[in-house]
């Protein structure tokens, strides 16, 4: 149709010349003396033709052209053009409702700023504007929310960064938050829409403010950091559920958490300060824990001795207790015996751990026979018997009354009678 349009109004192209469009070289003269198609089209004198044209087809008076006075239009023709012209424009507005959605992505559908449907991945068609528009979101993409930082790291922003702690202590934490969207018509209409992550950023900062001002400056610095980003985590989710934001928060990154740069320095100082004190208490309790042990098993054993010890001396007292009470109750009965009985179990304690035999010679012969020499080897040989180490040699421990017997048996008789008498 445009064709046909074009060639009805006399426009003859050429789109095979490369010299289409351009005045050819010469003056006005050579131009005016070629003859009719030589050279390429003049685009001005194709412009000047298609106004006349325009002007005769729709009756305007031509002025200088020979018979333009009283032309009067083609209706016929001036319709036909006049739906071309229409059936073009109607085409590429109605083309104007075509659209084409990539995989991983949903296209939502208004009809006059009010929700339609949805439409997944493919071609579509909607009503044109100003009856229906349509927005393309992406929905398998991770997203990303920077909050302290844009960027870098070294690129601070400090009115975001700087939080308050709940021991009264700044701290300068930057972290990144990750998500994607699950529900498009939710982040389309309940969504900020000059700036797509700062509702995000605004929520991942009222998280951590909320979680870092609950926490220690210590805890939030060191060991707590993992477990701020989860509840942070936790938090901007509810958060995002409950204003409807149709967002997923898939992941928080701590990037940096460290003190504010204008006392740095004495921080350092204050961790090296904790460190010291920290090492002289592992010391102290390394210490306490090797004496603490061994004063306790000393006490404990000492406290046993003496217990042991109490409880022998009571038994021993207890028990010489008891055989006084028995030898009182037979001395009671028989004087003179016990005390021969006393006498004899005395002497018999004392030569037992005797080296050395006393022997009462204050009268008589000053001959005496003792088979020592027997009694001693007689003691070898029970020694070598039983396995016993041999040790010093010494006196056997003779029975008293066998060593009184032999002492009497080598008195002169009239000694042991003295003896007796005097005994009488």
């Amino acid at each position: 149709m445009l064709v046909s349009l074009l060639r009805r109004l006399g426009v003859k192209l050429s789109l095979n010349d490369p010299r289409w469009g351009h005045r050819p070289e010469g003056d006005n003269k050579q131009q005016e003396s070629k003859r009719p198609g030589e050279g390429p089209p003049d685009l001005d004198q194709m412009w000047r033709d298609f106004n006349l044209r325009l002007n005769r087809l729709f009756g305007k008076n031509t002025g200088g052209e020979p018979g333009g006075g009283g032309y009067r239009p083609d209706m016929k023709g001036a319709g036909i053009t006049a739906g071309v012209i229409g059936a073009i424009v109607l085409f590429i507005w109605l083309a104007s409702g075509a659209f084409i959605v990539q995989e991983g992505q949903v296209g939502v559908v208004t009809t006059f700023g009010k929700l339609s449907h949805t439409t997944g991945a493919g071609f579509n068609l909607r009503w044109p504007t100003p009856f229906q528009a349509h927005e393309i979101v992406n929905v398998s993409q991770v997203r990303t929310a920077e909050v302290g930082y844009r960027g870098s790291v070294r690129s601070k922003n400090t009115k975001e960064s700087l939080m308050l702690t709940d021991d009264e202590n700044i701290i300068d934490i930057q972290f990144a938050v990750q998500y994607t969207l699950k529900d498009p018509v939710a982040w389309i209409f309940n969504n900020r829409r000059d700036n797509d992550d700062d509702t995000v950023r605004q929520i991942a900062e009222t998280a951590v403010r909320e979680v870092v001002g609950k926490s220690k400056m210590d805890f939030v610095l060191y060991e707590g950091r993992e477990k701020v980003a989860l509840d942070t985590h936790k938090l901007m989710q509810q958060i995002a559920d409950r204003y409807k934001l149709g967002a997923q928060i898939t992941n928080v990154t701590m990037q940096s958490v460290q003190p504010p740069e204008q006392v740095q320095s004495a921080f350092d100082d204050a961790v090296k300060a904790g460190q010291d004190r920290a090492r002289a208490r592992s010391e102290g309790e390394a210490y306490a824990n090797t004496v603490i042990p061994s004063s306790r098993g000393s006490a404990i054993r000492l406290t046993q001795e003496a217990q042991a010890y109490r409880a022998q001396v009571t038994e021993s007292a207890t028990g010489n207790a008891a055989r006084f009470s028995q030898v009182l109750a037979e001395y009671q009965k028989a004087p003179g015996v016990t005390r021969d009985r006393m006498y004899l179990d005395t002497m018999q304690q004392i030569f037992s751990s005797a080296t050395k035999v006393m022997i009462d010679a204050k009268s008589g012969s000053n001959l005496l026979y003792l088979p020592l020499d027997k009694l001693i080897a007689q003691t070898a040989a029970s020694d070598a018997a039983i396995g016993a180490k041999p040790g010093p040699v010494q006196a056997p421990a003779t029975p008293p009354q066998e060593i009184m017997q032999t002492v009497e048996q080598s008195r002169p008789r009239e000694n042991r009678t003295s003896r007796d008498r005097e005994s009488r």
